[in-house]
């Protein structure tokens, strides 16, 4: 069974459903577990998802459907090949980057409708030459000096979800 790349409304009525409040990119994901949750989270906000390759786990309906994802007929969602083919998705993108190695804080962004959330794979997060693109749209998540960095699906469900309150999307309870 081939790997879908894509799931989107089919129909006018269901297209209503998938007009985005956000997208979220996870930049050469490696663990499933990771993805699934933050595809969860998109479900739950109406957010799209967006994967660029290379991905560490395999996207089959198979796969999904052993991961117990019940959840992922709804999620709006597309893989692409590399960072350049994403770009070429959005007309005008406001990305917004999340490092640990940004100034700013993630709370003082203010979001809008259609914005772009960029998270990196788990090892390594972002490379340095996309950083190096968008030095003014890098955002970082406070933690304390004894921990590393937070888990990508963490990471992805904070800055989510504060893009999403500041939007006050309705419909959503």
């Amino acid at each position: 069974m081939s790997e879908p790349t894509e799931r989107s409304a089919s129909d006018p009525a269901e297209a209503a459903l998938y007009d985005p409040c956000l997208h979220i990119v996870l930049h050469q994901p490696e663990i499933p577990p990771n993805t699934g949750n933050v595809g969860r989270t998109c479900v739950a906000l109406g957010a799209k998802l967006w994967l660029v390759r290379p991905l560490g786990f395999d996207l089959s309906e198979k796969a999904v459907r052993r991961a117990g994802l019940d959840y992922w007929p709804y999620l709006q969602w597309q893989v692409v090949d590399d960072w350049d083919e994403l770009l070429k998705h959005f007309s005008s993108p406001r990305l917004w980057l999340f490092t640990k190695k940004a100034d700013q804080c993630y709370t003082a962004a203010k979001f809008q409708k259609g914005d772009v959330l960029v998270f990196g794979k788990e090892t390594a997060g972002l490379p340095p030459e996309i950083l190096e693109q968008y030095p003014g749209r890098k955002l970082r998540i406070p933690i304390r000096p004894q921990v590393r960095s937070l888990n990508l699906s963490c990471s992805v469900g904070v800055a989510a979800f504060e893009a999403f309150r500041q939007l006050q999307v309705a419909g959503v309870q």
